[in-house]
């Protein structure tokens, strides 16, 4: 973790900021031996930064083949780095990430070619800036260093500066990310790279203060004389190199004081100098550096595309893959809190979706009791911390520690949407109303504070917010936090037939004290002190006994509490709205409506998800090219907007929409969405599939070689391309984190699909897929959780249930109750409504469910496996008993 354990808060500080980014890669992977990571060597991650203009950096990264192929072979994708290809252009930025950009005292461009043009016709360097808007470190750096006007000017005359926003243009960033953590070992937003205006990178990292601090530079600061002299051939005595046992340099320089810096990295503002003057000075060596790390990881990770399709003549990974990835989500779990590898913990629902599939295949096995116990206590425990906002509902993106009491608390739509499914898979497993009751939770705070009048979903809160509207500054988790003597005031009104008021329940319950409840150490900049975040240690029925209330009043004394305190919360500063509407998002939003619909029986959520479907449909889908956008706003005027030139749709807004179609058409049984979803897997098989590397690429590919050209037309009407000679890379998504992967989720689409639809092509293309990441699923298939999920689907096949019937008769939806009510990842429910016959698609593709018809006039069930199905059964303890009996 690069530790300084002489300066607790830079350790502190680090963590957390390592949290926020990509950096967590290497740290969560619990079988790699440290050794095999980058070298901390205390440098933080400004080390490798400047390391990327030296000569040394080189023989780093030659030194380090054998950490880099395995750690590219089994944490990060199959990258290959071509020169001179055509990239999609991303046109105008009227995002709301870069609208927050206006007070800034630079001059900004959005990616394209018209600062692309600016920076080679005035031959200067590129300064991109990476981020998103509800991003705290990224405000933080825009605050200190780009509304500096001394900064700004040496920014505006020696640079051209390029903002980018990660979640309109992932491609962007992950060219760029794969760059800063291959020179320095992790990543991070904000991401700051400079470039040549041939768009080759020079140097990155992430996070940078604006001034240097102290007079003298540290070991940890020592890269700013690194490049230097690296640039210029200079040297000196003392010299200092570190060598491997093979005497290959590592690393080297001079004089070394014993003082570190400001969190060990220089200033920002002496950045720009050293950097500007060296591209007007010394250009030759300055870009040839670039160009050397790019050599190096050319040769290293090519070693990976061979390996990755070597994989592809063997066959599918087997059971030993699955059983392994529980073993290792049992070494990882924290038993105390929950959880999985220790602070600060994400809550990644891709993991619980795998658990739980475990689970529901063989629910009396150790395998799959250990499977559910770890999912059920770390979503209890998470829904108990801080992490869920216990007043206005939802989930923030993470905990910064181990109890999931302090989060970083901007609020992600995907977090939700994927929250909401793991609640309701935890429901339907225990039939606990707590689940329900959560899963209710999140969708309450999604409707009312992330979605927009027309149907869509937007994108996200930030953590940031005035603690008051005469404030000037804004703090983190201002909107969130309380103090005690505030809540004593609020919450003081007595609780009829006791001694006690509600604030004595409420902080009781909640665990608030007058000293604030925030740990110092998860507070790096004091803006915690004195406040409260709310968090149940305990339980209700303990607060009742405590007290000597029954569970009845207590419940009530808090349900009071917490609306007294919403009441108040809404008229406090709010944080940033991000409204900006990515397909992804809506579509895994989709799938947590469908999903909790079917598991509460609640038919409203079910329409809510079918609002976000139409509103995709209708502003984010070209019907006549069958493409999809990426994104869309909310315009000044409350309408729907769209930037000057739209950006395409990526893999992940095709197969997180299109799971979202097949959870909607389970949901509402209309045939439409399956239609749409299986036009959308054909399109996404066009412009995304390399049919030699057998998986799917993040930006459309022709194969694993080259990017594709788009030329124009290839796209609907609106879209553009540019030619312009840069770096870029063929990637393929092959990791399950935050978001699953779009791999992850193709392979669960395509399983599903050929069940549907009997297109047994499409299940032959997900064999394909798995076994393309053979040696992932086999080495290391907690990377890849949802994946591994779609492995085990493969090898049980779906389980298939075919209702006849008509969808509106009593005896039908008996019936379809009892599926929807059940925890069978996987499984296919269709209804077969003979007045569907001349228009379902399902009638015209899927030859099986043309030949059942209800029986004796009333709804039947037919269950089938492995291209088996059983006699039909018309009531739903029969369908009860058949489905027990197809369970592993």
């Amino acid at each position: 973790r690069g530790e300084d354990r002489r300066n607790r808060k830079a350790v502190e500080h680090n963590n957390l900021r390592r949290g926020v980014g990509g950096g967590e890669w290497i740290e969560n992977n619990i079988e790699a031996p440290r050794r095999y990571a980058w070298p901390d060597m205390e440098l933080s991650s400004f080390f490798g930064w400047l390391d990327t203009c030296s000569s040394f950096a080189v023989g780093r990264l030659e030194r380090g083949a054998q950490s880099v192929r395995r750690i590219f072979r089994e944490r990060r994708p199959v990258i290959e780095f071509v020169l001179c290809v055509d990239l999609p252009r991303a046109g105008s930025l009227g995002g709301i990430f870069i609208e927050l950009w206006q007070q800034a005292e630079i001059t900004l461009y959005p990616w394209g070619e018209e600062a692309f043009e600016k920076a080679r016709k005035e031959d200067k360097l590129i300064f991109l800036s990476v981020g998103y808007s509800t991003c705290h470190w990224c405000h933080v750096m825009e605050r200190e260093s780009f509304e500096n006007e001394d900064i700004a000017n040496v920014m505006n005359e020696h640079f051209v500066n390029i903002k980018v926003d990660r979640e309109e243009r992932p491609d962007v960033d992950k060219i760029y990310m794969t760059f800063v953590q291959a020179t320095s070992g992790h990543g991070g937003w904000p991401m700051s790279v400079f470039l040549t205006p041939r768009l080759e990178p020079v140097m990155g990292g992430t996070y940078f203060p604006p001034e240097d601090h102290w007079h003298r530079p540290g070991f940890r600061s020592v890269l700013l004389r690194v490049a230097q002299q690296a640039t210029s051939g200079g040297g000196g005595w003392p010299m200092s190199v570190w060598l491997t046992p093979e005497l290959t340099p590592v690393f080297g320089g001079t004089y070394y004081p014993p003082v570190d810096r400001y969190y060990g990295q220089p200033g920002f503002k002496s950045l720009l100098g050293i950097l500007s003057s060296q591209w007007k000075d010394n250009r030759q060596n300055f870009a040839e550096s670039g160009k050397k790390v790019i050599d190096v990881l050319r040769k290293t990770t090519t070693l990976d595309v061979p390996f990755a399709l070597a994989a592809l003549a063997t066959s599918v990974p087997t059971h030993e893959c699955w059983e392994k990835c529980v073993k290792q989500f049992t070494q990882s779990f924290e038993p105390q809190f929950g959880g999985f590898g220790m602070a600060p913990k994400f809550p990644q629902p891709v993991n619980f979706n795998f658990l739980f599939h475990i689970y529901s295949r063989e629910p009396t096995s150790e395998l799959g009791k250990k499977a559910l116990d770890m999912c059920l206590y770390t979503l209890k425990m998470m829904a108990k911390g801080g992490i869920h906002d216990h007043v206005a509902q939802g989930f923030a993106r993470y905990s910064t520690d181990e109890r999931w009491h302090v989060p970083h608390f901007e609020k992600m739509l995907y977090d939700q949407a994927q929250l909401a499914v793991a609640y309701s898979a935890a429901y339907l497993a225990t039939k606990d109303e707590f689940y329900a009751d959560i899963v209710r939770d999140i969708l309450l705070y999604v409707s009312r504070d992330l979605s927009d009048k027309s149907g869509g979903f937007y994108s996200a809160e930030d953590a940031d917010s005035y603690p008051s509207h005469d404030a000037k500054n804004k703090k983190e988790g201002a909107f969130c936090v309380w103090n005690y003597d505030e809540l004593q005031r609020l919450l003081d009104k007595p609780i009829e037939g006791s001694n006690y008021t509600i604030s004595d329940i409420f902080c009781y319950h909640y665990d608030v004290k007058p000293q604030g409840n925030v740990n110092p150490n998860q507070d790096p900049h004091d803006e915690l002190k004195y406040q409260n975040i709310l968090i149940v240690l305990g339980s209700e029925e303990e607060t009742a006994e405590k007290h000597g209330l029954d569970l009845a009043t207590t419940r009530q004394a808090l349900k009071e509490g917490r609306e007294i305190l919403f009441e108040v919360r809404q008229k406090r500063p709010r944080p940033h709205l991000d409204d900006k509407m990515l397909t992804a998002w809506n579509g895994l939003m989709i799938s947590g409506f469908s999903k909790a619909g079917q598991a509460l029986g609640d038919d409203n959520l079910v329409d809510r998800a079918v609002k976000a479907a139409n509103f995709v449909k209708k502003y984010l889908y070209n019907p006549t090219a069958e493409t999809l956008l990426r994104s869309c706003y909310k315009g000044s005027d409350g309408s729907v907007a769209q930037i000057a030139v739209p950006i395409a749709g990526f893999v992940d807004d095709y197969a997180f929409l299109i799971r979202g179609l097949l959870d909607l058409y389970e949901a509402c049984f209309d045939p439409s969405w399956l239609e749409w979803a299986e036009t959308l897997q054909d399109q996404q098989d066009r412009l995304f599939w390399d049919e030699e590397g057998a998986a799917y690429f993040t930006s459309p590919a022709s194969d694993s070689s080259i990017l594709i050209r788009l030329k124009e037309g290839e796209y609907p009407h609106g879209f553009n391309t540019f030619s312009v000679c840069c770096m870029t890379f063929i990637l393929l998504c092959d990791q399950d984190g935050a978001e699953p992967s779009g791999n992850s989720v193709s392979a669960h689409n395509l399983i599903r699909l050929a069940a549907f639809l009997d297109r047994v092509e499409l299940q032959d293309k997900a064999a394909k897929l798995l076994t393309a990441f053979t040696s992932r699923l086999t080495r290391m298939p907690i990377a890849l959780p949802e994946l591994t999920s779609a492995l085990v689907l493969y090898h049980d096949s779906p389980t298939q249930v075919f209702v006849t019937g008509r969808r509106e008769d009593a005896d039908t939806a008996a019936l379809l109750a009892v599926v929807q009510g059940r925890l069978v990842p996987g499984r296919v429910l269709a209804l077969a409504d003979a007045r569907d016959r001349s228009e379902s698609v399902l009638y015209r593709k899927c030859e099986v469910i043309r030949r059942m018809k209800p029986v004796n006039g009333r709804a039947a069930a037919y269950v089938c496996r492995h291209r088996t199905c059983s006699l039909p059964v018309n009531t739903p303890q029969e369908l009860e008993a058949l489905l027990n009996e197809h369970r592993q």
